[in-house]
């Protein structure tokens, strides 16, 4: 069904969250006319003793961003980036209270939580507005044999980048004249958090749960560790529940190796000579390679083409290091940044025009 079948042009309004910015896109149809990234002062966000207090704080900063670039508060449908709920197919989403309802008791604290909160308290401000989500990070489409660890009581889940993810994926498959859901491919969003997936004809059928700890570290989180020598820091009596999740999740990677999360300066010390600094990351860059080349049995070592995506691939020491070890899988393409919003955006617009399929949370 079509929510919208007139000639005139389509407003959309695109909300994703960060961890220390809301990002924000304003399109008529398909097109970006207007884009922001609000930052977040981390002593404003000390403010909050959880990321489900921003809310207002960072609605009325969406609000003020809009009224400063004199974007008119009309618009046909607002699209959040999607929360950590219960785990549910790939595709758009109408938001309604039981989506709203499990946002706030989220599996996990992100502030990808607040996106659909934010997209609906708008929403309901504008008559006839529509409110939506795609792609959130809980999207499962898991093999059952995906699922089995060496723990039944701790089954393999998925958290990802599945809407970046898709949307490069889908892009490379447009650039190259093939159908995304004819390939195998591996994609890897390489951010603050690294996730990673084999996307074969069109299902992510193994991916990683980034948010969680599996797979390699990155510049702010721990990654897979040993499990026996993980226990025994757990129960030393160093660290209380509330601190080891914190280590492991924010405090660990780069940031705890060499005290800091950005890859610019890191590669700016490697530049100086600093050689602990090239250890580390190329330590990180063998550590990615080896959990993307742990995907190509899943489909019997056939890979179309390895991806890469997020804020990390901007920096070439990166990309020609992972280039460098994963080009006997396929060729390596690289998307530098991500393009959430848009993704956001251009699903909402097919959602509306009937060209995709609007599903139901329940």
């Amino acid at each position: 069904m079509a929510f919208h079948t007139n000639t005139e042009t389509m407003k959309i309004l695109a909300i994703n969250p960060g961890m220390i910015s809301t990002k924000v896109g304003v399109f008529h149809d398909e097109e970006i006319v207007m884009h922001a990234c609000i930052n977040h002062p981390f002593e404003e966000l000390c403010r909050y003793p959880f990321i489900m207090d921003e809310f207002d704080y960072r609605k009325e900063k969406l609000l003020e961003e809009l009224k400063n670039q004199n974007i008119e508060m009309d618009f046909d449908v607002v699209v959040g980036r999607g929360g950590l709920v219960k785990p549910i197919e790939s595709g758009v989403y109408e938001l309604n209270e039981k989506v709203i309802e499990d946002t706030m008791h989220p599996r996990l604290h992100h502030a990808c939580n607040l996106g659909s909160l934010i997209a609906l308290s708008i929403a309901k401000e504008i008559p006839g507005c529509k409110a939506f989500t795609v792609d959130p990070g809980v999207v499962d489409e898991l093999e059952d044999i995906a699922r089995i660890s060496g723990m039944p009581e701790i089954p393999h889940q998925t958290i990802w980048h599945a809407l970046n993810q898709r949307e490069i994926a889908k892009r490379y498959c447009r650039e190259h004249g093939v159908k995304y859901e004819e390939q195998d491919l591996i994609v890897c969003h390489l951010g603050s958090g690294i996730s990673f997936a084999m996307h074969h004809h069109g299902r992510a059928i193994a991916c990683s749960d980034a948010l969680s700890g599996d797979g390699p570290f990155s510049p702010s989180r721990a990654g897979t560790l040993p499990s026996v020598q993980l226990i025994k820091l757990c129960y030393s009596g160093q660290y209380t529940e509330k601190e080891m999740l914190r280590k492991v999740n924010g405090h660990s990677g780069l940031t705890a190796h060499l005290g800091t999360n950005d890859v610019r300066e890191v590669v700016r010390r490697i530049e100086e000579g600093d050689k602990h600094a090239k250890l580390v990351l190329d330590a990180m860059i063998l550590s990615v390679a080896r959990y993307l080349g742990s995907l190509a049995p899943v489909t019997d070592g056939h890979v179309d083409a390895v991806i890469l995506t997020g804020a990390m691939s901007q920096s070439k020491y990166v990309t020609d290091g992972l280039i460098k070890r994963l080009s006997y899988l396929a060729k390596v393409y690289v998307y530098p940044g991500e393009d959430e919003l848009t993704a956001l955006a251009h699903n909402a617009y097919r959602a509306m025009t009937g060209q995709q399929e609007i599903k139901e949370y329940k």
